[in-house]
């Protein structure tokens, strides 16, 4: 049997059928009816925020972000290249200006240590990534913004359910954007959400939501079309019920895949910092060189195992940026390397303990024999 990089999580099929029920009794599919704003509500209350603003996916909620606080066009905006490409598109999108930030070799999250250096007169925000679901040195990274007087906002599409000293990651910062893809920990099929404190800020990433449109005779902004429709918040109602035990499974898996892997000659693994509470969302390697990620990548192919090279290339490197004077994968060396290294080894909640075994067996074999 295949076995994929990534298995979506979903409900029992006749729990969703009950949860959708109501939606044929009411006709009423979209435009935030009782589904959206339960599933908002319970969101609200699991990640401790005052404000969930939910959105038909994740990269749509980060480019209403963008916009809703109130940065300059043309602005510079600090963030990092080892990144799925939405991180990049959503700021040059809204007409931002991505200046990227080299990482932590330990866990691939932007090292704040160098962020301070380019920051300058056009520089109006910060976006880090709590890449692979690791949470970034959220302290330090607040204390330049502080110093800069820098909004930040970070990317937690890889982190919903995270937590850091025991709070989630969807506190942290100004605003938090989720992604409840269907890859995700936790899924919508397609989904995301802001997480934010300010009320203000709430009300217009709800006007970007919905055209600008606050009622029948009003309309307060040019906003956009990306609401969430009742089918994609019933699903999310029924996995998040499920959860607690999806976690607790995927911690498993990551816990094995460790203990298998750990001492194996040629190949290193990510860790969180300490204070984090994962949510096993990856299990990413990183290997002696592109061309023996390529060969492991190929051996467990043959076997019908997938992997991802996830990130590469560098954000800054992809053909869409080639020629612009910022996308420069060489500024970045560390994220670079990471990024020819890097292969994520399937992973989920029900993956078999004798799959892992086998994976772990394939992954050891090919790195002997390109040794």
């Amino acid at each position: 049997m295949k076995i994929n990089v990534t298995r979506t999580s979903l409900p029992p099929f006749e729990d969703y059928c009950e949860e959708i029920r109501k939606l044929w009794d009411s006709h009423i599919l979209t435009n935030m009816g009782v589904e959206h704003d339960a599933l908002r509500d319970a969101l609200q209350q699991y990640l401790g925020v005052p404000h969930v603003v939910l959105f038909t996916n994740g990269h749509l909620a980060l480019e209403a972000a963008l916009r809703t606080l109130g940065l300059p066009q043309g602005g510079e905006v600090i963030t990092t290249p080892l990144t799925f490409v939405s991180t990049t598109h959503a700021l040059v999108r809204c007409g931002l200006t991505p200046v990227f930030c080299d990482v932590c070799p330990e866990d691939g999250t932007m090292d704040a240590a160098k962020i301070e250096p380019l920051i300058n007169e056009r520089t109006v925000a910060i976006l880090p990534v709590h890449v692979y679901g690791h949470v970034c040195d959220v302290d330090a990274i607040g204390a330049v913004a502080e110093r800069h007087g820098l909004k930040v906002l970070y990317d937690a599409a890889h982190a919903f359910g995270v937590r850091y000293r025991g709070v989630p990651v969807a506190q942290l910062g100004e605003a938090v954007m989720l992604s409840f893809h269907a890859t995700k920990v936790f899924s919508t099929i397609e989904g995301g959400a802001v997480c934010c404190s300010d009320a203000a800020l709430a009300r217009r990433l709800a006007d970007e939501r919905n055209y600008g449109i606050r009622d029948e005779e009003t309309c307060v902004a040019a906003g956009g079309n990306a609401k969430m429709s009742e089918f994609q918040a019933a699903m999310g109602l029924c996995n998040l019920r499920l959860l607690e035990g999806e976690l607790v499974r995927r911690k498993a898996v990551d816990a094995q895949y460790r203990a298998l892997l750990a001492g194996v000659p040629g190949l290193r693994m990510l860790f969180p910092r300490p204070g984090v509470t994962p949510n096993y969302a990856y299990f990413p390697v990183l290997f002696e060189g592109e061309g023996v990620r390529d060969r492991v990548k190929e051996a467990l192919a043959a076997e019908g195992i997938g992997s991802r090279k996830y990130f590469w290339p560098l954000t800054s490197a992809v053909e869409a940026y080639k020629g612009c004077p910022w996308a420069d994968p060489s500024a970045t060396p560390v994220a670079a390397r990471m990024a020819a290294q890097v292969l994520t080894l399937p992973l989920s909640a029900d993956l078999e303990p004798e799959q892992v075994e086998r994976i772990c067996a394939l992954v050891r074999q090919a790195l002997a024999t390109s040794a």
